[in-house]
């Protein structure tokens, strides 16, 4: 293979970001990773535009606040006119969170934090998350924005961030079990774990439960300064109650409970209740709050009233956790490959066999409520 054909096969990248330092700071990260190529960078939304059409760039990194046009506005032309993957630059804060899932609901894959020049000793960790997530994007699935102006069915979640750690198990979290605990009761909890798409993956499932469904725990791969507005705004939208997860809470019917970004969430039994426990412990397949770990509770606590359901995602967190439910009796799905962002952690579930059947994001949702009847009538029948 000459010299040509190696870069012809590179990911594209253009840039565009209002600060010349992090124009800069971007060029460098992503230029020195020998899979990307950075095409060319720009200050503001007009001159993305053209750059766009001069280099046809396979991912666009871009700036939420940009001058002359806002980097939401762009969005929204760029995926109404010419749909590509886009990764959000964004700050940590309570706008940005909120900009950001707009950004997602609109149809970008996934969103990096501003780079921090000053903080140098984090420079690597941070050139991992952004290379990853930009590698990511190229192969994601890209909805267009429909010309009236509403939401795609399924957009991208940010994932949390990756760090350069040991990649550790659920067993740094919660050792497995020699022997789950189950309790006889009609009570059944519903376990949905994603990642990249999640958010509007999530979204689409939630709005179509009704409001007398059974409780839901939700393990979504994402950072603490957004995990409460997206409790927020999923509980805006869904006729169930979603809040972000409480240490003790009581899991009840017709409630969701979302796992704070920066901590694991685990199912525990309290008598013939169901309550949350957060757990700050150690990063689980890279990520906390981890699916795996959720998994793996909901596997040992609620075993056959538990259904388990993976939607879209980046890699394999949650795979082996849904084979131990799936061992302990309970229903386990997963979203398909033609309707996820990315098709990592469903597909890996169902590679092991984890998932034993899987559906289209807008049959989920009828999916579980006919999982929670069938069991729920044949523990009643035997009872």
């Amino acid at each position: 293979m000459d010299a040509k054909s190696t870069i012809a096969r590179r990911i594209k990248v253009l840039i565009v970001d209002d600060s010349a330092l992090v124009r800069q700071l971007l060029s460098e990260i992503l230029g020195a990773d020998p899979a990307l190529e950075v095409v060319g960078t720009a200050q503001d939304a007009y001159m993305a535009r053209e750059k766009i059409k001069r280099f046809n760039p396979d991912v666009l990194t871009l700036d939420v606040e940009m001058p002359k046009m806002d980097g939401i506005q762009f969005l929204r032309n760029l995926m109404r006119l010419r749909p590509m993957p886009v990764v959000m630059c964004s700050s940590l804060t309570e706008r940005g969170a909120d900009v950001t899932l707009d950004a997602l609901a609109l149809g970008a894959i996934d969103f990096v934090t501003k780079p921090k020049v000053d903080v140098a000793y984090k420079l690597e960790e941070y050139a991992q998350e952004i290379t990853a997530k930009v590698k990511a994007a190229a192969r994601a699935r890209v909805r267009a924005l429909p010309k009236d102006g509403e939401l795609p069915a399924a957009a991208a979640a940010p994932a949390s961030a990756l760090t350069i750690i040991e990649k550790l198990s659920a067993d740094a979290v919660l050792p497995r079990a020699s022997q789950s605990r189950h309790f006889r009761t009609t009570d059944q909890i519903v376990a949905i774990g994603a990642s990249t798409g999640g958010t509007e993956a999530i979204r689409e499932v939630l709005v179509r439960m009704p409001p007398d469904a059974p409780g839901i725990v939700i393990t979504q791969h994402i950072p603490k300064a957004f995990s409460g507005a997206f409790a927020t705004r999923m509980n805006s939208v869904s006729p169930l109650t979603v809040c972000e997860a409480r240490d003790g809470q009581q899991i009840l019917p017709g409630h969701v409970y979302i796992a704070p970004g920066d901590q694991h969430l685990l199912l525990v039994r309290d008598g013939a209740q169901y309550r949350c426990r957060l757990n700050d412990g150690p990063p689980v397949q890279r990520h906390k709050p981890s699916v795996d770990v959720l998994f793996r509770s909901v596997a040992q606590n609620a075993g056959p009233n538990a259904i388990g359901v993976m939607l879209t995602g980046m890699g394999r967190d949650g795979s082996e956790g849904m084979k131990e439910m799936r061992e302990a009796g309970a229903a386990c799905i997963a979203q398909d490959e033609a309707t996820s962002v990315v098709w990592g952690m469903p597909g890996a579930a169902h590679e092991i066999g984890a998932a034993e059947s899987l559906h289209p994001l807008g049959a989920i949702a009828a999916k579980i409520m006919h999982l929670a009847g069938e069991r729920g009538g044949a523990r009643h029948d035997a009872a």
